[in-house]
């Protein structure tokens, strides 16, 4: 089934917000609930960022989210993958990745983007594996207590 990545809105937050990872998963990703607030509201680190949540969409079922944050003018990250979240329904599926390799192919289009970042909780060896295998790399770094990893798009 097609994957696609549909901008938070008036008429799909309430869905988006029903999505959940399994229980052992919950400490390594924020709610969704959460995540479309901090989107609103933002947060100042080394500059402005601006965020941009989206459901991932299997054809027309929300089955999960995802959300960047943007800052073209930061120093080394121009992009930074805050959340990835599949429904515990829809794990195992290839969601999740398909979505990274969507928002990854975007990035790859706009010049303006040369890296991308996104961090993960130690622990979570399936984020890590993931991650690798779509070219991201550990630098060895922490954002906040997680590991960092980066993708050179150019």
């Amino acid at each position: 089934m097609s994957v696609t990545l549909q901008p938070v809105s008036a008429e799909n937050w309430r869905a988006l917000i029903q999505l959940k990872v399994r229980e052992e998963q919950s400490h390594f990703v924020a709610s969704n609930l959460m995540s479309i607030a901090e989107s609103q509201f933002g947060f100042d680190d080394e500059g402005h960022w601006n965020s941009h949540p989206f459901g991932i969409y299997a054809g027309e079922e929300p089955v999960g989210f995802l959300m960047y944050a943007a800052n073209y003018a930061h120093s080394r990250i121009h992009v930074f993958i805050m959340r990835l979240m599949v429904d515990e329904k829809f794990q195992g599926k290839g969601y999740g990745r398909d979505a990274i390799n969507l928002i990854l192919e975007n990035f790859r289009a706009d010049e303006r983007v040369r890296v991308a970042a996104i961090s993960y909780s130690p622990e979570n060896v399936g984020a890590k594996k993931l991650y690798a295998s779509l070219g991201f790399v550990e630098t060895g770094e922490m954002a906040g207590d997680e590991n960092l990893a980066v993708l050179n798009l150019r």
